[in-house]
């Protein structure tokens, strides 16, 4: 998908507006899984759906676009609730965790993208602890939408990768 100079960029994301994004290619994939790093979820929050063939994640998203705020603002960092749903999936396989405990809650680090045919490929979640979920699909399309009001991180911290 050809860019111009009125396309959104990370920087450009609202820090106080509910996010509503859709990642159609590649570069799109990143903008989604730089805000969706670090964002926590249970096993049970999980929904493959075969016959619409989506893939459907609620999570408890870190508000990056609104991190340098808080800290200039000197108020607390925030968590949102977040639908991650991806369509056009014909496979989801996962590793690295009990998909039956439902009380298991996983760290999302990344979301990578392996090209196949084009313009097909695989979406890997990757999760901390060696976890991942691996995401057969026809066509990226991957979208990342804010469900709730923000609210105050229960740990008080941002996420830090030591970097």
């Amino acid at each position: 998908m050809a860019r111009d100079a009125t396309d959104a960029r990370f920087e450009d994301v609202p820090g106080d507006e509910p996010l509503r994004l859709l990642a159609l290619d590649e570069e799109d994939l990143k903008v989604i899984a730089a805000l969706a790093q670090d964002a926590v979820f249970p096993v049970s929050e999980i929904r493959w759906l075969a016959r619409e063939r989506r893939l459907a994640i609620l999570l408890n998203r870190f508000r990056w676009e609104d991190k340098e705020a808080a800290e200039r603002e000197g108020r607390p960092y925030e968590r949102v609730r977040s639908l991650l749903v991806i369509d056009n999936v014909l496979h989801v396989a996962s590793q690295g965790f009990d998909r039956s405990d439902d009380d298991l809650v996983l760290s999302l680090l990344d979301i990578e993208w392996e090209p196949g045919d084009p313009p097909g490929g695989r979406l890997v979640l990757v999760l901390a602890g060696d976890g991942a979920i691996a995401v057969d699909v026809e066509a990226i399309e991957v979208g990342l939408k804010d469900v709730t009001k923000p609210y105050v991180a229960p740990s008080g911290k941002a996420p830090d990768h030591g970097v």
